[in-house]
């Protein structure tokens, strides 16, 4: 078993060098870039076009010289599309499939590459370390940028599928003082207020802060549902010499009301029911008997010192615990020609508790004419997920969604255990990584060794299993700059992911791990620094896939997926008014081997073979409405199968966005700072199914939103 001691000498050797040293980040040159080779890929960013990531290579590198798939959706952007997630701040990236579940909303889950269950980082470490999606949702408003790494990223991160991963930025305190306080409006009921705060607390400038805050409440498109949340994430950044930097990230997140899970039956949604479909607010649950609740906590730091001129020593580290309860009634059977609904009750309370460390030293040298950039690290992370889901046997509390009836009483003590379990995983990772410049030439070699122990207690029947893996996992990439911008590049990499699901068959223990390979090659445009074009095209292959076996009820480590497809992105600034946000996915994914009867050589389920889609806004330069923005975008959803054995199809779908903003201080000098903005998404207020992943798993898609914002910023 892995323990906390196995890092305390490297944790405190790299705090006692942070306390001595040369010069390094002065407090005073912390500033807000727009874009170029100055940019932080952590600080605010004024504009929709970022050149460069943190999350691809864990230093800041240029995106057009990295050879890897990586979206980065900024603050300018999240605030114009008005989002209230994560994956709805995805939603015009290539190569992910955002809102699968549609309106249901307990967790952001997205698709990448055909692979599901994508695992999210916050500020470079692990957010919610489980196999399960159920792992909560991290509000926007809290976040400075949204990074979405595609293909395999195991070699720096370890515990990642090979269909990418999700880096999440936090908020950071600034030199420059930030005061800014925001209300929102809109249809079911929306009532919403937030504020973010920052600045210098102390008169030389090495002491700073940030504060964010948001409280939301806001009514359902499914009848008698709510959503409610209030969050709140304090932030210090302390220079105690020019070499050193401490920055103390904390947040807090409550969702009394924490959204919901409406399963679906194929027939009433997909296909009709003798010529009617199931209405889209129709609620399969009982207001009678549903909560929806959702608590997390998070402490963490980001320490930087640097050494010399070659050498800088970081350690990241972070505590974090979610905790969840849900009861509900869940759809569980009915006939092909009946509005008759079976359902069944269950109740779930769960709780994750997670701490991660990070411990990196970068250098940067050259070798001739050779310039390096080198990181090694040490990352540790453990967790213990804590589960429990009760439900009644068999089928009962029907319900007829033409004409439903509601107040049902259910008693939950003649409930079974479905899952009562603790699982613990400890993973420890050693890596190192070059990248090396050589005229035009970007080569990039890393290489990477995991050990991850997962331990199961079934607390049902007193049971208890520990499995233990290793691995190395690899990645390079060559790739050329020609000076007109355009860089081709090819890429390989591995993967390597403990598998932690635990809704096994009986008697079978912890899965083997999942292991992944990938070939990509690609071309990266970059005519200046307000425009930015991507083109991918892969061949991604995982083993020893957790398959859900519907027939059983439960996953089995049964086999092998392939995906192959082609991503196009662009995000450009053009004449400093007009924006332009664009992308096109193919996917071809295959089940190539597996144990499920009917599913090999079969398309996953819930996977669009083609997804499209385009923003485009533009501000008024002059003239009476001088800085006016109206801006539109288009979503295009794909044909995707409805279940493993690709017996049904659920059909494509056009989606259609629209904002308006105003800056008021262009009216009254008095009203500086202050802004208006108005956004419709779904403006056709189309019905459609977002995905089945069977015959009663199908999800409605979110219906029309409309929203008004008032911001003002001194």
């Amino acid at each position: 078993m892995f323990k906390y001691n196995k890092i305390t000498a490297f944790w405190a050797a790299g705090v006692a060098a942070s306390l001595f040293g040369g010069p390094a980040l002065a407090a005073e040159e912390t500033i807000v870039v727009t874009a170029g080779s100055g940019e932080d890929p952590t600080a605010p960013l004024k504009g929709i076009v970022a050149t460069k990531t943190l999350s691809a290579t864990k230093t800041a590198a240029e995106i057009v010289k990295t050879p890897q798939s990586v979206s980065v959706v900024t603050r300018v952007q999240m605030r114009a599309l008005d989002v209230t997630s994560v994956s709805q701040a995805l939603r015009y990236s290539a190569g992910v499939f955002t809102e699968y579940r549609g309106s249901s909303n307990r967790n952001d889950e997205v698709f990448v590459r055909g692979f599901s269950y994508v695992p999210k980082f916050l500020d470079g470490l692990s957010y919610g370390a489980t196999a399960s999606s159920q792992t909560g949702t991290f509000d926007p408003w809290l976040l400075e940028r949204v990074e979405l790494v595609r293909g395999p990223a195991s070699v720096l991160f370890g515990q990642v599928n090979p269909g990418g991963l999700i880096s999440m930025t936090s908020k950071r305190p600034t030199s420059l003082p930030i005061h800014e306080v925001q209300f929102r409006t809109g249809n079911n009921h929306l009532a919403e207020g937030a504020f973010d705060i920052g600045g210098p607390l102390s008169d030389d400038g090495h002491l700073l802060y940030r504060l964010n805050g948001i409280a939301r409440t806001q009514n359902n498109q499914i009848d008698d549902y709510k959503e409610t949340r209030m969050a709140i994430a304090p932030a210090l950044t302390w220079y105690p010499g020019d070499a050193t930097r401490f920055t103390l990230l904390t947040s807090y997140q409550k969702d009394p009301d924490a959204g919901y899970r409406n399963f679906l039956p194929r027939y009433g949604t997909v296909e009709s029911v003798d010529g009617s479909y199931i209405p889209r607010d129709f609620n399969v649950s009982d207001p009678n008997y549903n909560q929806s609740w959702r608590e997390q906590t998070m402490i963490g730091y980001e320490f930087e010192h640097q050494l010399n001129d070659t050498l800088t020593l970081r350690q990241n580290a972070r505590y974090a615990t979610i905790k969840q309860k849900y009861r509900y009634l869940v759809y569980s059977t009915s006939a092909a020609n009946s509005s008759v609904l079976s359902r069944r009750a269950q109740h779930e309370q769960r709780q994750t508790d997670e701490f991660g460390i990070d411990n990196q030293l970068e250098a940067q040298f050259a070798s001739g004419q050779v310039a390096h950039t080198v990181i090694g690290g040490v990352d540790y992370k453990t967790s213990k997920d804590k589960q429990y889901l009760g439900r009644a046997g068999g089928s009962q509390y029907d319900i007829d969604w033409r004409s439903p009836t509601y107040g049902v009483s259910v008693d939950e003590s003649a409930f079974s255990p479905a899952t009562n379990e603790q699982q613990n995983l400890d993973q420890a990772g050693v890596y190192v990584q070059d990248q090396l410049s050589w005229r035009n030439w970007e080569l990039l070699v890393s290489g990477r060794y995991d050990w991850a122990e997962v331990r199961t207690t079934d607390f049902t029947d007193a049971s208890s299993t520990q499995q233990n893996d290793n691995k190395f996992t690899w990645r390079t990439g060559l790739l050329y700059a020609f000076d007109s911008g355009l860089s081709p590049y090819i890429s390989y990499s591995t993967s390597f992911e403990p598998n932690l699901q635990t809704n096994r068959a009986p008697g079978v223990g912890p899965f083997d791990p999942s292991e992944g390979k990938q070939v990509e090659v690609g071309l990266k445009y970059q005519p200046d620094p307000n425009a930015l074009m991507t083109l991918a095209l892969y061949d991604l292959t995982q083993s020893n896939v957790a398959t859900y076996n519907s027939a059983a009820g439960w996953f089995e480590n049964s086999g092998k997926v392939r995906s192959k497809g082609v991503e196009a992105e662009a995000h450009a600034t053009v004449f400093d008014n007009l924006n332009l946000i664009a992308s096109y996915t193919y996917t071809d994914a295959e089940t190539v081997n597996t144990t499920v009867v009917g599913t090999e050589g079969k398309t996953p389920a819930r996977i669009p073979t083609h997804m499209a889609s385009a923003f485009t806004s533009y501000t008024l330069p002059d003239g009476a409405l001088k800085s006016l923005t109206a801006g539109v975008g288009v979503r295009y959803i794909g044909t995707s199968y409805g279940d493993a054995k690709n017996t049904f199809k659920v059909p494509a779908v056009d989606l259609y966005d629209a904002m308006v903003s105003y800056e008021l201080g262009e009216l009254n000098s008095s009203l500086k700072g202050a802004k208006v903005q108005f956004n419709v998404n779904n403006l056709a207020n189309t019905k459609y199914v977002a995905s089945c992943a069977s015959d009663s798993a199908c999800f409605y898609g979110i219906g029309r939103t409309v929203t008004a914002t008032v911001n003002y910023a001194w």
